[in-house]
């Protein structure tokens, strides 16, 4: 069985935090635009489930296709590989971590509160910190400030996601 090279790791590392914070923001996006738009719960959550998964999908698809690229590039080149399985892994990593990082900001749309979109807020700002702090596990860096990075980044999205929303509704008829 071949070790995992440290290489290895950090793609691992990178597909995880990168779908994650992919999976919050952009189902936090769907929320926000709706949330500007003023829209209904139930079309919040279809936007949001059927962006979670077709999203989610793609971006798994993606990322095998492009490992498996990679792989077939060191082949063509005739450098020794043995990285078969890698696509696949790359793959589940991707759909696994988007997905469950992207149910969160929907969680208060499938439960009964009064605001949805205030809790929602909450907890989407909580998840990016936390996402933030788990890199430093890896990355050794100060977890204060790699959670205020992926929580402004994502902050960021989010607030252009509800603009737009917001915008958007007043040039509907």
């Amino acid at each position: 069985m071949p070790r995992v090279t440290i290489h290895e790791k950090a793609g691992y590392l990178s597909d995880a935090v990168f779908a994650a914070s992919d999976g919050v923001v952009t189902t936090f996006a769907i929320v926000a635009g709706s949330a500007g738009a003023s829209l209904d719960v139930g079309i919040v959550l279809i936007l949001g489930f059927a962006n979670l998964f077709a999203d989610g999908f793609s971006m798994a698809a993606g990322n095998y296709l492009g490992v498996k690229s990679e792989i077939e590039y060191e082949k063509a080149k005739n450098q020794e590989t043995d990285h078969e399985g890698l696509p696949l892994k790359h793959g589940i990593i991707t759909f696994t971590a988007f997905n469950i990082s992207g149910l969160i900001p929907l969680i208060p749309f499938l439960i009964s509160t009064r605001s949805p979109f205030v809790l929602s807020t909450i907890l989407v700002g909580l998840t990016l910190f936390v996402v933030g702090f788990l890199r430093t596990v890896y990355t050794r860096q100060r977890f204060v400030k790699s959670g205020l990075e992926m929580f402004t980044v994502g902050g960021l999205a989010a607030f252009v996601a509800f603009i737009v929303g917001y915008l958007v509704k007043g040039f509907l008829p």
